[in-house]
Protein backbone atom coordinates (compact mmCIF):
# COMPACT_ATOMS: atom_id res chain seq x y z
CA UNK A 1 0.00 0.00 0.00
CA UNK A 2 2.91 2.53 0.95
CA UNK A 3 4.76 1.87 -2.22
CA UNK A 4 1.42 2.08 -4.20
CA UNK A 5 0.75 5.28 -2.59
CA UNK A 6 4.99 6.62 -3.00
CA UNK A 7 4.32 5.51 -6.44
CA UNK A 8 1.50 7.70 -7.31
CA UNK A 9 3.41 10.42 -5.27
CA UNK A 10 6.42 10.09 -7.82
CA UNK A 11 4.25 10.87 -10.31
CA UNK A 12 2.73 13.68 -9.36
CA UNK A 13 5.62 14.79 -8.50
CA UNK A 14 6.31 14.22 -12.26
CA UNK A 15 3.15 16.11 -13.34
CA UNK A 16 3.90 19.33 -11.46
CA UNK A 17 7.46 19.61 -12.12
CA UNK A 18 8.02 22.63 -13.78
CA UNK A 19 9.67 22.32 -17.58
CA UNK A 20 13.31 22.91 -17.86
CA UNK A 21 12.93 24.75 -20.68
CA UNK A 22 11.27 28.23 -21.84
CA UNK A 23 9.34 29.44 -24.00
CA UNK A 24 11.31 32.08 -25.32
CA UNK A 25 14.59 29.73 -26.07
CA UNK A 26 11.95 27.91 -28.56
CA UNK A 27 11.42 31.38 -30.03
CA UNK A 28 15.12 31.55 -29.94
CA UNK A 29 15.49 28.32 -31.64
CA UNK A 30 12.25 28.90 -34.52
CA UNK A 31 14.47 32.32 -35.41
CA UNK A 32 17.73 30.74 -35.68
CA UNK A 33 16.13 27.94 -37.77
CA UNK A 34 14.29 30.52 -40.18
CA UNK A 35 17.25 33.12 -40.40
CA UNK A 36 20.18 30.30 -40.65
CA UNK A 37 22.45 32.02 -38.22
CA UNK A 38 22.51 33.12 -34.78
CA UNK A 39 23.43 36.37 -35.29
CA UNK A 40 20.57 37.21 -37.64
CA UNK A 41 18.29 35.94 -35.29
CA UNK A 42 19.66 38.07 -32.89
CA UNK A 43 18.75 41.06 -34.98
CA UNK A 44 15.53 39.63 -35.80
CA UNK A 45 14.89 39.73 -32.01
CA UNK A 46 16.57 42.43 -31.12
CA UNK A 47 18.71 41.20 -28.73
CA UNK A 48 22.63 40.16 -28.29
CA UNK A 49 24.36 37.24 -29.78
CA UNK A 50 25.90 36.07 -26.39
CA UNK A 51 21.79 35.87 -25.17
CA UNK A 52 20.67 33.55 -28.15
CA UNK A 53 23.39 31.35 -27.77
CA UNK A 54 23.68 30.98 -24.25
CA UNK A 55 19.56 30.07 -23.90
CA UNK A 56 20.27 27.51 -26.86
CA UNK A 57 22.86 25.95 -24.94
CA UNK A 58 20.77 25.41 -22.17
CA UNK A 59 17.78 24.49 -24.04
CA UNK A 60 20.31 21.83 -25.77
CA UNK A 61 21.15 20.60 -22.17
CA UNK A 62 17.81 20.30 -21.08
CA UNK A 63 16.26 18.15 -23.78
CA UNK A 64 19.39 16.19 -23.91
CA UNK A 65 20.06 16.25 -27.62
CA UNK A 66 22.11 18.98 -29.98
CA UNK A 67 19.82 20.84 -31.97
CA UNK A 68 22.27 22.86 -34.06
CA UNK A 69 25.47 22.16 -36.09
CA UNK A 70 27.20 25.90 -35.29
CA UNK A 71 29.85 26.79 -38.42
CA UNK A 72 31.80 29.50 -37.78
CA UNK A 73 31.07 31.87 -40.33
CA UNK A 74 28.63 30.18 -42.20
CA UNK A 75 25.93 30.45 -40.17
CA UNK A 76 23.70 27.54 -37.95
CA UNK A 77 21.97 24.80 -39.42
CA UNK A 78 19.19 22.50 -37.60
CA UNK A 79 19.74 19.16 -36.82
CA UNK A 80 17.16 16.19 -37.42
CA UNK A 81 16.19 16.52 -33.80
CA UNK A 82 16.48 20.26 -33.91
CA UNK A 83 14.20 20.67 -37.27
CA UNK A 84 11.89 18.35 -35.05
CA UNK A 85 11.82 20.51 -32.12
CA UNK A 86 11.11 23.44 -34.53
CA UNK A 87 8.09 22.22 -35.72
CA UNK A 88 6.56 21.37 -32.40
CA UNK A 89 7.80 24.23 -30.89
CA UNK A 90 6.07 26.24 -33.37
CA UNK A 91 2.04 24.77 -32.28
CA UNK A 92 3.47 25.50 -28.48
CA UNK A 93 3.92 29.04 -29.21
CA UNK A 94 1.01 29.09 -31.50
CA UNK A 95 -1.07 27.72 -28.15
CA UNK A 96 0.52 30.07 -25.61
CA UNK A 97 -0.33 33.17 -27.47
CA UNK A 98 -3.65 31.99 -28.28
CA UNK A 99 -4.36 31.01 -24.20
CA UNK A 100 -2.63 34.90 -23.39
CA UNK A 101 -5.69 36.42 -25.34
CA UNK A 102 -7.91 34.16 -24.03
CA UNK A 103 -7.31 34.42 -20.98
CA UNK A 104 -7.82 38.18 -20.93
CA UNK A 105 -12.00 37.47 -22.44
CA UNK A 106 -12.17 33.91 -19.95
CA UNK A 107 -12.30 32.44 -23.41
CA UNK A 108 -15.44 34.19 -24.83
CA UNK A 109 -14.18 35.77 -27.74
CA UNK A 110 -11.73 35.59 -30.12
CA UNK A 111 -8.88 38.04 -30.94
CA UNK A 112 -5.37 38.31 -32.05
CA UNK A 113 -3.93 37.64 -35.61
CA UNK A 114 -4.95 35.55 -38.27
CA UNK A 115 -3.31 34.84 -41.34
CA UNK A 116 -5.00 33.11 -44.51
CA UNK A 117 -3.32 32.84 -47.75
CA UNK A 118 -5.10 32.51 -51.14
CA UNK A 119 -3.61 30.81 -54.48
CA UNK A 120 -3.90 34.11 -57.16
CA UNK A 121 -6.57 33.11 -59.46
CA UNK A 122 -9.14 31.99 -56.57
CA UNK A 123 -8.38 35.14 -54.38
CA UNK A 124 -10.79 37.15 -56.07
CA UNK A 125 -13.74 35.14 -55.54
CA UNK A 126 -12.64 33.87 -52.32
CA UNK A 127 -11.09 36.12 -50.02
CA UNK A 128 -13.76 39.41 -50.07
CA UNK A 129 -16.34 37.36 -48.62
CA UNK A 130 -14.42 35.78 -46.15
CA UNK A 131 -12.81 38.74 -45.12
CA UNK A 132 -16.39 40.88 -44.61
CA UNK A 133 -18.38 37.93 -42.97
CA UNK A 134 -15.77 36.50 -40.85
CA UNK A 135 -14.51 39.98 -39.30
CA UNK A 136 -17.84 40.71 -38.62
CA UNK A 137 -18.67 37.13 -36.74
CA UNK A 138 -15.18 38.43 -34.71
CA UNK A 139 -14.19 42.13 -34.93
CA UNK A 140 -11.59 41.29 -32.08
CA UNK A 141 -9.42 39.27 -34.85
CA UNK A 142 -7.21 41.03 -36.87
CA UNK A 143 -7.67 38.65 -40.04
CA UNK A 144 -5.16 39.44 -43.12
CA UNK A 145 -4.60 37.93 -46.07
CA UNK A 146 -1.43 37.02 -48.80
CA UNK A 147 -2.53 36.46 -52.65
CA UNK A 148 0.19 34.25 -54.26
CA UNK A 149 0.94 31.06 -56.30
CA UNK A 150 0.64 27.83 -55.10
CA UNK A 151 4.48 26.83 -54.16
CA UNK A 152 5.17 30.05 -51.91
CA UNK A 153 1.69 29.35 -49.74
CA UNK A 154 3.03 26.03 -49.28
CA UNK A 155 5.88 27.03 -48.07
CA UNK A 156 4.76 29.87 -45.56
CA UNK A 157 2.20 27.32 -44.72
CA UNK A 158 4.87 24.71 -44.23
CA UNK A 159 7.48 27.51 -41.88
CA UNK A 160 3.95 28.50 -39.58
CA UNK A 161 3.89 32.12 -41.29
CA UNK A 162 0.48 31.49 -42.51
CA UNK A 163 -2.51 29.76 -40.72
CA UNK A 164 -4.31 28.28 -43.21
CA UNK A 165 -4.53 28.59 -47.24
CA UNK A 166 -6.81 28.36 -50.29
CA UNK A 167 -5.94 26.53 -52.91
CA UNK A 168 -6.18 23.81 -55.53
CA UNK A 169 -6.10 20.01 -54.45
CA UNK A 170 -3.17 19.55 -57.02
CA UNK A 171 0.08 17.71 -56.16
CA UNK A 172 0.25 19.25 -52.10
CA UNK A 173 3.10 18.56 -50.15
CA UNK A 174 3.76 16.38 -47.39
CA UNK A 175 3.15 17.99 -44.08
CA UNK A 176 0.27 19.43 -44.97
CA UNK A 177 -3.43 18.89 -43.63
CA UNK A 178 -6.47 20.23 -45.45
CA UNK A 179 -10.40 19.97 -46.09
CA UNK A 180 -12.38 20.06 -49.19
CA UNK A 181 -14.73 23.62 -49.36
CA UNK A 182 -15.79 22.46 -52.89
CA UNK A 183 -15.45 21.22 -56.15
CA UNK A 184 -15.34 23.04 -59.20
CA UNK A 185 -15.16 21.86 -63.22
CA UNK A 186 -12.81 22.92 -65.80
CA UNK A 187 -14.61 24.75 -69.20
CA UNK A 188 -13.98 26.28 -72.06
CA UNK A 189 -13.88 30.37 -72.15
CA UNK A 190 -14.40 31.00 -75.44
CA UNK A 191 -15.27 34.92 -77.55
CA UNK A 192 -19.22 35.47 -77.62
CA UNK A 193 -18.95 35.54 -81.79
CA UNK A 194 -16.73 32.30 -81.50
CA UNK A 195 -18.67 28.96 -84.06
CA UNK A 196 -18.77 26.91 -80.72
CA UNK A 197 -20.06 29.54 -78.51
CA UNK A 198 -23.93 27.81 -78.52
CA UNK A 199 -24.28 27.61 -75.01
CA UNK A 200 -23.71 23.80 -75.55
CA UNK A 201 -21.10 22.11 -74.16
CA UNK A 202 -17.77 22.06 -76.74
CA UNK A 203 -15.57 18.79 -77.40
CA UNK A 204 -11.73 19.86 -76.92
CA UNK A 205 -11.09 18.31 -80.04
CA UNK A 206 -12.98 20.56 -81.83
CA UNK A 207 -10.92 23.08 -80.74
CA UNK A 208 -7.15 21.81 -81.67
CA UNK A 209 -6.97 23.93 -84.59
CA UNK A 210 -8.09 26.93 -82.07
CA UNK A 211 -5.30 29.41 -80.61
CA UNK A 212 -5.30 28.62 -76.80
CA UNK A 213 -4.59 31.19 -74.60
CA UNK A 214 -2.47 28.80 -71.67
CA UNK A 215 -2.77 30.32 -68.44
CA UNK A 216 0.57 28.70 -67.15
CA UNK A 217 0.43 29.16 -63.65
CA UNK A 218 1.64 26.05 -61.39
CA UNK A 219 -0.32 23.82 -60.80
CA UNK A 220 -3.39 25.11 -63.01
CA UNK A 221 -1.35 24.77 -66.41
CA UNK A 222 -0.09 21.41 -65.25
CA UNK A 223 -3.82 20.54 -64.98
CA UNK A 224 -4.97 21.71 -68.24
CA UNK A 225 -2.33 19.90 -69.89
CA UNK A 226 -3.25 16.56 -67.97
CA UNK A 227 -6.96 17.77 -69.41
CA UNK A 228 -5.37 18.05 -73.21
CA UNK A 229 -3.54 14.97 -72.44
CA UNK A 230 -6.57 12.56 -71.21
CA UNK A 231 -8.87 13.92 -74.69
CA UNK A 232 -5.96 13.18 -76.95
CA UNK A 233 -5.71 16.91 -77.45
CA UNK A 234 -2.23 18.47 -79.01
CA UNK A 235 -3.46 22.42 -78.09
CA UNK A 236 -1.79 24.87 -80.56
CA UNK A 237 -0.65 27.34 -77.29
CA UNK A 238 -0.29 30.84 -78.99
CA UNK A 239 -0.24 32.81 -75.90
CA UNK A 240 1.17 32.34 -72.46
CA UNK A 241 0.04 34.39 -69.31
CA UNK A 242 0.09 34.53 -65.44
CA UNK A 243 -2.95 35.95 -64.89
CA UNK A 244 -6.65 35.35 -65.00
CA UNK A 245 -7.91 38.57 -65.76
CA UNK A 246 -5.38 39.11 -68.95
CA UNK A 247 -6.21 35.84 -70.39
CA UNK A 248 -9.60 36.32 -70.10
CA UNK A 249 -9.39 39.61 -71.81
CA UNK A 250 -6.98 37.84 -74.48
CA UNK A 251 -10.09 35.17 -74.98
CA UNK A 252 -12.91 38.31 -75.41
CA UNK A 253 -10.77 40.04 -78.26
CA UNK A 254 -10.89 36.40 -80.44
CA UNK A 255 -7.34 35.84 -79.73
CA UNK A 256 -8.01 32.35 -78.68
CA UNK A 257 -9.78 30.11 -76.63
CA UNK A 258 -8.69 29.27 -72.56
CA UNK A 259 -9.24 26.46 -70.04
CA UNK A 260 -9.94 27.82 -66.85
CA UNK A 261 -11.69 26.74 -63.55
CA UNK A 262 -12.31 29.66 -61.62
CA UNK A 263 -15.65 31.11 -63.09
CA UNK A 264 -16.25 34.94 -62.18
CA UNK A 265 -20.03 35.90 -61.42
CA UNK A 266 -19.90 37.99 -64.86
CA UNK A 267 -19.53 36.54 -67.94
CA UNK A 268 -17.99 39.95 -69.53
CA UNK A 269 -13.62 40.79 -69.48
CA UNK A 270 -12.66 44.14 -67.51
CA UNK A 271 -13.03 45.54 -71.18
CA UNK A 272 -16.94 44.76 -70.90
CA UNK A 273 -17.19 42.22 -73.53
CA UNK A 274 -18.79 39.30 -73.62
CA UNK A 275 -17.28 35.83 -73.50
CA UNK A 276 -19.31 32.28 -72.72
CA UNK A 277 -18.08 29.76 -70.59
CA UNK A 278 -18.98 26.54 -71.90
CA UNK A 279 -18.81 22.72 -69.97
CA UNK A 280 -16.32 20.30 -71.73
CA UNK A 281 -17.73 16.68 -72.78
CA UNK A 282 -16.35 14.27 -71.73
CA UNK A 283 -16.70 15.98 -68.62
CA UNK A 284 -12.88 16.29 -66.71
CA UNK A 285 -12.68 14.94 -63.06
CA UNK A 286 -13.61 17.81 -60.50
CA UNK A 287 -11.14 20.15 -59.06
CA UNK A 288 -11.15 20.29 -55.47
CA UNK A 289 -10.71 23.69 -53.53
CA UNK A 290 -9.17 22.95 -50.16
CA UNK A 291 -8.09 25.10 -47.11
CA UNK A 292 -5.12 23.61 -46.12
CA UNK A 293 -2.95 24.54 -43.04
CA UNK A 294 0.71 23.00 -41.24
CA UNK A 295 -0.13 19.48 -39.87
CA UNK A 296 2.90 19.76 -37.42
CA UNK A 297 0.70 22.98 -36.33
CA UNK A 298 -2.31 22.81 -34.34
CA UNK A 299 -4.87 25.18 -35.33
CA UNK A 300 -5.90 28.22 -33.10
CA UNK A 301 -9.05 28.78 -32.02
CA UNK A 302 -9.07 31.68 -34.55
CA UNK A 303 -7.75 29.60 -36.95
CA UNK A 304 -9.99 26.74 -36.19
CA UNK A 305 -13.13 29.38 -36.40
CA UNK A 306 -12.43 30.31 -40.05
CA UNK A 307 -12.16 26.85 -41.12
CA UNK A 308 -15.24 26.22 -39.93
CA UNK A 309 -16.93 29.84 -41.37
CA UNK A 310 -15.05 28.78 -44.69
CA UNK A 311 -16.77 25.47 -44.71
CA UNK A 312 -20.36 27.06 -44.14
CA UNK A 313 -19.71 30.13 -46.21
CA UNK A 314 -18.66 27.43 -49.45
CA UNK A 315 -20.81 24.26 -48.37
CA UNK A 316 -22.94 25.37 -51.79
CA UNK A 317 -19.53 26.01 -53.90
CA UNK A 318 -17.72 29.40 -54.32
CA UNK A 319 -21.46 31.21 -54.39
CA UNK A 320 -21.25 32.38 -50.60
CA UNK A 321 -24.47 29.77 -50.02
CA UNK A 322 -24.11 29.50 -46.26
CA UNK A 323 -25.00 26.87 -44.54
CA UNK A 324 -24.43 25.57 -40.43
CA UNK A 325 -21.39 25.60 -40.13
CA UNK A 326 -19.54 21.80 -39.51
CA UNK A 327 -18.53 20.48 -36.09
CA UNK A 328 -14.52 19.88 -35.14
Amino acid sequence: MNEAKGARGAANDVVRAPSRFTLRQLGYLIAVGETGSISAAADRLHVTQTAVGASLNDLERALGTQLLVRRRAHGALLTPAGQYVCDRARSLLAEAADLELSARDTGTALRGPLALGCYSTLAVTLVPPILQGFSELHPGVELDFVADQQVPLERRLLAGELDAALMYDMNLPMGLAARTLYEARVYVLLAADHPLATGGPVELAALEADPLVFLDLHPSGEHTMAVFRAAGVEPRIRYRTTDFELTRSLVGRGLGYALLVQRPWRDETYEGLPVVAAEITPAPAPVRILLAWSAAVRPTRRAQALMAFAASLFAGGATGKTNAPPSF
